[in-house]
């Protein structure tokens, strides 16, 4: 079975008249030894069949039906799966209702359907999304992940459509989107993967997709729990003011609270693997104590699989001890600087969009100066795509001339990914 743990770093020591607390909390997961039951698993493959799937002669579609494919080829015995396409609807490849169990036949059955796909039509992903949800009502105790890819933009269904199929999903499974090429919405795939807490990025050539679609169905394999929670409890008079996951990527959870009492509220962590560590930002305001009064801001519990577990205080004592109250935790220090990368990046590009120069000049200028701070070399390599760097320690760099459109969607995309702080 697999276990879970918390713990908290903050610096506690808060000074006269001071009433905000932050800290951040490291959840991890260790190993069971168990093996998920096929039972509690399923796995959901939607792509996208519009017509602009067949163009470059047709090579984006083949690419897909061979990717998809391989990641049928992946499914554990015993898994229920579907295969979904979408294009202007969302329509069954295989099976042709509800969901297969795999087995060696059903999978080679899965495969050759695949093979008969043709593109056409126009692209409404949340009929697709819709298609799916209806699918993970069939088990609603199962571990559910979709992998859902595109190559367009969203034309043929309102953006309030669109919202609707999204939060239609929330709670049912969780949800990797993935763009091909250049021509899809990065903020589309955001809301997507942000409201099923899975992640969005861009594939820039159909000859990724295979080693992509695979790895994505490997990290779901390896899913134990399906049901996890942050369940946060702050006295009355405090008030949480917001709670974010900042590694391995930033996701505002603050909106996704469920009460539990009026002083309680859960957030849902999506399903886990065995051997994870994810970390998250909390912000509480509480009442203004006087110095030497101590406070607990909050105490954080896990919830998994409906079992509450007791986990980690976040305390406030004030001080007028400068040398105390002054010290910054380098854990929320670390996680306010990638937070404020991913903004600068966002600020960036959309001043560089807009003819900004000067603002885009300067904000990327300080994301490359923060990312080679955090030692995120990652980061730094997509930026180099868009900005010549002069000097990475001080932020110097100027925009470039022509930057590819994949460059500067893999830098936005891939923004919210975070490095972890480095420990000791």
């Amino acid at each position: 079975m697999t276990t879970f743990n918390a713990e908290v770093f903050q610096n506690e020591y808060l000074p006269a008249g001071a009433d905000t607390v932050d800290a951040v909390v490291t959840v991890r997961s260790a190993a069971g030894g168990a093996v998920p039951t096929a039972s509690n698993a399923i796995q959901i493959i939607v792509i996208d069949t519009s017509g602009s799937m067949q163009e470059e002669s047709g090579r984006k579609m083949h690419s897909a039906k061979v990717a998809t494919q391989a990641a049928i080829s992946t499914i554990r015995d015993g898994v229920k799966f579907a295969v979904v396409g979408g294009n202007h609807q969302a329509y069954p490849i295989y099976p042709p209702q509800g969901l297969a169990v795999s087995t060696p036949e059903s999978r080679q059955q899965a495969s050759a359907s695949v093979n008969g796909v043709r593109a056409d039509g126009g692209t409404a992903m949340g009929s697709w999304l819709a298609a799916a949800a209806s699918l993970a009502r069939l088990d609603p105790s199962a571990i559910c992940h979709t992998l859902l890819l595109t190559d367009g933009r969203n034309e043929h269904e309102t953006p309030l459509d669109f919202e609707n199929a999204i939060s239609s999903c929330v709670g049912l499974m969780q949800c990797d989107a993935r763009g091909l090429g250049a021509a899809w919405e990065v903020d589309e795939l955001r809301k997507v993967s942000s409201a099923l807490l899975g992640t969005a990025d861009i594939i820039p050539s159909p000859d990724d997709m295979v080693a992509e679609f695979t790895s994505l169905m490997e990290k779901s394999m390896g899913k134990q729990v399906g049901d996890v929670a942050l369940r946060l409890w702050a006295p009355k008079g405090s008030i949480v003011d917001f709670i974010k996951q900042v590694s391995p990527e930033l996701r505002d959870l603050t909106g996704s609270a469920r009460a539990v009492n009026p002083l309680t509220n859960d957030y849902p962590l999506g399903a886990w693997a065995d051997e994870e560590d994810r970390d998250y930002h909390v912000r509480v305001r509480v009442p203004v104590g006087n110095v030497g009064d101590e406070r607990l801001a909050s105490r954080i519990m896990l919830v998994v699989d409906g079992t509450e577990q007791p986990a980690a205080l976040v305390r406030a004592v004030w001080t007028d001890d400068d040398r105390l109250s002054t010290r910054i935790n380098r854990e929320v220090a670390h996680y306010t600087g990638q937070a404020e990368l991913a903004d600068a990046i966002a600020e960036g590009l959309a001043a560089r969009d807009s003819g900004d120069q000067k603002t885009a000049t300067v904000k990327l200028g300080r994301a490359v100066q923060i990312a080679h701070e955090a030692g995120n070399s990652d980061t730094v390599r997509l930026l180099q795509k868009v900005v010549d760097v002069d000097d990475a320690p001080s932020g110097t760099v100027r925009l470039k001339a022509q930057v590819e459109r994949s460059d500067e969607m893999a830098l936005d995309v891939r923004s919210t990914k975070t490095v972890r702080v480095k420990k000791g």
